[in-house]
């Protein structure tokens, strides 16, 4: 007897002595214990007949994961205070738990087991029971309804058996069940198996395999023989894909992109990774992917990728505050698909340092613009453009600057990407009194690693960067190399996402020029959000005459952050951070500074919105008693 994916709820009568061996439906098994009753489900409730209260007593059978099953199968107890009943509804709620309670279970391994409920005190098939409950009228005390349940012995796994149709065909190809003979035979499992054998298929190759499976329980051996049953179906390899539902994209660049496709075996994982190459354009708010039902005439599966467009223009907004150096304001527009190739336009424009001081001496900004061009002379590889003006007046240094840049960006892997390009500023830099103007080449090389879970929220994975920087300083005639690496990594350390133990670390070296070699503006700083919350924005590490900040040559920063989820949308933190700056390249930490302090996260659709208030733990003169910080998104 062949049974398909699909299955088909079946009334099953077990003795409980005797030799039998009766195919038993898992979905049964397992549909009480997977999902509570659809509310409004009893056809015997009546919204024009007050409700009845009840409670329910549920067993403790001593195995939890049972218990448990027990709890989300029982409709009297899930629809207790969802879906009121009368005295009428309620017996026939009782009587019809006897299946959920078989249901829960047999989705642990218990096939001998039994139930009962009586209801005030009686079982509930008791003549005239309902008519009794009815004739009590409004009482203050809900009608008592217990559930007992012998659950008798679990049953356990025989060997599991695959069969394949047409025979001979490789085993090797559906991997491992995971299921041992002599485990506990429960239900999830099995149906975690079946799914584990049909994704296996597939990515052999099979899109049309079909997979079913024959179960046995037999109660002399308490042992429960599992088939399954393979039907593969052909090995198919892709034929050329399509795009359709483009605009104003070029049909050219997506017929580019999915090409690679053609002539590939089938495979799940092959078309999602076309699918998110789309998608990672930006030009795109849905990308789907169907298959064709039978193969072409070539003998090759046909693919279609259906596109939805976004809007072609966006405009943002950020705004972000700390202490002392006050609030800072953002926007840009965008234009997001250029000349139909998927380039992205944006115009971007920042304010900070808003009326720190009462004028706008101390106010900085930066007005810029980038060109972004996708699949630029190859496979997953990004060109971007940037040209700004920059006003940074920072308590460390002014600077006027203009630059340029050029990055082009290839992602070797999900997780892995690199990047390479020249650039060009022309600045004016001051500090302690002291004006110089540079003219600077430089080659920026970064390399990026992010497995999380949320880019913007992560609670699981790590994530890593390293920054290699030489620059050329033309009027100073030297050159020196700005190194920095940084690492994150995240832990849920309940399984619920509920409490986050988040770890940041940064080294930093400027290596090849001697301390006075190289610009203000680019030395390593320390201090503020998102780096040693407590202390002023670049306020740790070595001062000028003027015991202003001066900046080091080497830099180390690391952080722990607890986050707890603690209703809803709203979160705490509590957090230490600490860092260190010095004038000599390699680093050390002779002098760190460290502060802590608590937080407030309210989750939205973007990410938390973060309000951190922290005190430094030995400040000097001249710093802060506390800092506040609040932005968009955690602090790392």
């Amino acid at each position: 007897m062949r049974l398909k994916s699909r299955l088909l709820p079946l009334a099953v009568s077990l003795p409980l002595a005797g030799t039998l061996a009766v195919a038993l439906p898992l979905a049964a098994m397992l549909h009480a214990a997977a999902q509570p009753p659809p509310a409004g489900a009893a056809p015997e409730e009546n919204a024009e007949e007050p409700g009845l209260a009840y409670s329910v007593s549920l067993p403790e059978t001593g195995d939890s994961a049972l218990d448990d099953a027990i709890s989300r199968a029982s409709a009297l107890e899930q629809l207790r205070e969802r879906a009121p009943v009368d005295a009428f509804g309620l017996v026939s709620r009782a009587l019809a738990e006897a299946n959920n309670m078989r249901d829960a279970l047999r989705s642990e391994g218990y096939y001998n087991g039994s139930s009962r409920v009586t209801v005030d005190g009686a079982p509930a098939d008791t003549p005239g029971l309902a008519d009794r409950l009815a004739a009590r009228g409004a009482s203050d005390q809900p009608v008592p309804v217990v559930i007992t349940v012998e659950k008798g012995p679990q049953y356990t796994l025989a060997p599991v058996l695959l069969r394949t149709d047409p025979p001979g065909f490789p085993l090797g190809a559906m991997g491992e069940t995971g299921l041992a003979e002599g485990q506990p035979a429960r239900a999830q499992p099995i149906l975690d198996a079946q799914g584990r054998i049909n994704q296996a298929l597939r990515d052999a190759g099979h899109p049309f395999a079909e997979l079913g499976r024959r179960v046995i329980a037999d109660h002399d051996t308490r042992k429960l023989e599992v088939t399954f049953l393979v039907t593969p179906g052909p090995r198919a390899l892709f034929a050329r894909p399509g795009v359709t539902g483009e605009e104003r994209t070029r049909s050219e660049l997506l017929a580019r992109m999915v090409q690679p496709l053609e002539g590939q075996v089938f495979s799940q994982e092959r078309i999602e990774k076309t699918r998110q190459d789309l998608l990672s354009l930006g030009v795109f708010g849905t990308v789907r992917a169907r298959a064709g039902d039978r193969l072409d005439e070539e003998g090759r599966l046909p693919m279609t990728f259906t596109v939805v467009e976004r809007p072609l223009h966006a405009v943002g907004f950020g705004a972000a505050y700390e202490t002392r150096y006050g609030p800072t304001v953002s926007a840009y527009w965008e234009h997001r698909n250029l000349f139909g190739g998927a380039e992205r336009l944006r115009l971007e424009a920042e304010v900070n340092r808003l009326g720190t001081t009462g004028d706008t001496s101390d106010t900085g900004g930066k007005i810029g613009a980038s060109l972004r061009t996708p699949w630029f002379l190859g496979r997953n590889q990004t060109l971007t453009f940037d040209i700004a003006a920059l006003r940074e007046r920072p308590d460390a240094y002014d600077r006027d600057a203009f630059t340029l840049g050029a990055l082009l960006e290839r992602t070797w892997s999900p997780r892995l990407s690199y990047g390479f390009g020249p650039q060009i500023e022309f600045s004016r830099v001051t500090q302690d009194g002291v004006t110089t103007d540079y003219q600077l080449l430089g080659l920026l090389g970064q390399l990026r690693w992010a497995d999380v879970d949320n880019p913007l929220n992560p609670s699981r994975g790590t994530r890593a960067s390293l920054l290699v920087n030489p620059i050329y300083s033309m009027g100073e005639s030297n050159v020196f190399t700005r190194l920095r690496a940084q690492g994150s990594t995240y832990f849920d350390m309940l399984g619920d996402k509920g409490s986050i133990l988040a770890v940041r670390g940064v080294v930093g070296s400027i290596v090849g020029a001697s301390y006075g070699g190289v610009p203000p503006d680019k030395r390593f700083y320390s201090g503020g959000g998102g780096s040693v919350r407590g202390y002023t924005y670049q306020s740790i590490g070595p001062r000028t005459a003027i015991n202003e900040p001066a900046g080091g040559l080497s830099l180390v920063e690391g952080s722990i952050e607890l986050r707890q989820r603690v209703s809803g949308p709203w979160g705490l933190a509590a957090f230490v951070d600490a860092g260190s700056v010095t004038e000599d390249p390699t680093p050390d930490f002779d002098n760190v500074k460290v502060g802590a302090g608590l937080g407030l996260r309210y989750l939205t659709g973007i990410g938390p919105i973060r309000a951190d208030i922290a005190v430094p733990l030995n400040k000097e003169r001249g710093d802060s008693a506390f800092g506040v910080y609040i932005g968009i998104g955690q602090a790392f």
